[in-house]
């Protein structure tokens, strides 16, 4: 009988360096447009069999000793597994419980070394890029969660390593790429649910508590401060910790800007170009340099990588850096709204988690999984 590895697992046979094959069975349009690093094509169906293609598998997985085979949700990739180990014992054989399904799930706790008596750790999801954070006083152990996923235990399992107690939870924005953990995180701790003050024009459809401009929320003894930031959406809000950290959500990542056409998609994002140029130029890039920005996503590639850094390691820059290392913040204002304009493929099913995320729709947590698969596409 063939052994299930957890997904968690998978990832740390990556990390380690380990010799094996991962072999991805499902259709070429699924593979090539999300990935795990490293996967091997060999499609295969849920109730095909292997005669006849044995030394095809054997000539794509090359001279090893371990096959791990993976699909959408385990079920054809269980059935490659099972019929290669009763075909040869040349091989050790895996197959990855839950497939991409579960993949989806696997996160990387990093801390960040940033300030005294600054708790501050990112939370990355490997595969879909998306970047949450716990945010803590060292000397109270009081916290505040920044854009959770759906996934809560993770931020949860994270505080309690770290003895930080949660008092409030923040979404910068109504997001589009996942479905947010905010609310449910925040009414399983009875803390506030923060959103911008401008979110009711989104049309979020419950209770928050807003933040307004410039205000400041104490965590602990550290100072949040709620900067406006619009562009990416109308709403948006980045978030100054410290003075010494910058989370800036989908305003800007370390290689790039967030894009504007997912809310503003009447006039092709042009409108939320406008106001991101002038949010970055005379908001974000106006901060001292040395100040450390936090972004909300890293890019993903379609073969499964991070297109900055590596999971594990702190996804980050500075404003110095971003100034001079970002060529798009060197555009000026008519060719940064051209260049926005063509921000590429949309998240898979935007509009419905949209719609999840600002309370106009409820979804099963058996949907949740189903919107999400694929990556985020949420840089310009």
């Amino acid at each position: 009988m063939v052994t299930t590895i957890s997904p968690d697992r998978l990832a740390e046979l990556q990390d380690e360096g380990d010799d094996f094959a991962l072999v991805d069975t499902r259709p070429e349009d699924s593979y090539e447009s999300w990935r795990v690093a490293g996967a091997l094509h060999f499609p295969f169906g849920p109730e095909e069999e292997l005669d006849g293609r044995l030394d095809d598998l054997r000539e794509l997985v090359g001279d090893v000793d371990r096959v791990v085979t993976i699909c959408a949700k385990g079920i054809s990739s269980g059935n490659l597994a099972t019929r290669l180990e009763s075909a040869t014992d040349e091989y050790e054989v895996n197959a990855v419980d839950g497939g991409m399904k579960g993949w989806s799930g696997v996160y990387d706790r990093v801390d960040l070394d940033i300030a005294d008596g600054l708790e501050l750790i990112q939370l990355q999801r490997r595969a879909k890029g998306c970047l949450s954070y716990l945010v803590g006083c060292g000397e109270t152990g009081d916290a505040i969660v920044v854009d959770p996923t759906a996934d809560t235990d993770e931020v949860m399992a994270a505080a309690a390593e770290r003895s930080l107690s949660i008092v409030g939870v923040v979404d910068t924005h109504v997001h589009a790429d996942h479905v947010s953990g905010g609310r449910d995180l925040a009414d399983q701790l009875g803390v506030p649910y923060y959103l911008s003050d401008r979110a009711e024009e989104r049309g979020v459809e419950f209770e928050f508590t807003p933040l307004s401009r410039n205000q400041v929320l104490d965590v602990g003894n550290l100072a949040v401060k709620a900067i406006a930031a619009p562009g990416h959406t109308s709403e948006m809000a980045n978030l100054l910790v410290d003075d010494a950290a910058l989370l800036t959500a989908d305003t800007l990542h370390v290689d790039s800007t967030g894009r504007t056409e997912l809310e503003f998609s009447e006039d092709e994002g042009e409108q939320g170009a406008r106001m991101l140029y002038e949010t970055l130029h005379r908001t974000i890039l106006a901060e001292p340099e040395s100040v450390v920005v936090l972004p909300g996503h890293v890019a993903v590639t379609n073969d499964g990588r991070f297109e900055h850094g590596s999971p594990g390691e702190p996804i980050a820059t500075t404003i110095g850096e971003a100034r001079t290392g970002i060529d798009v913040l060197d555009l000026d204002e008519e060719v940064f709204v051209d260049r926005l304009a063509d921000a590429g493929e949309k998240p898979s099913n935007y509009e419905e988690i949209i719609d999840r995320n600002r309370g106009a729709i409820d979804l099963p947590p058996e949907d949740r999984a189903e919107l999400e698969l694929g990556p985020n596409n949420c840089s310009a």
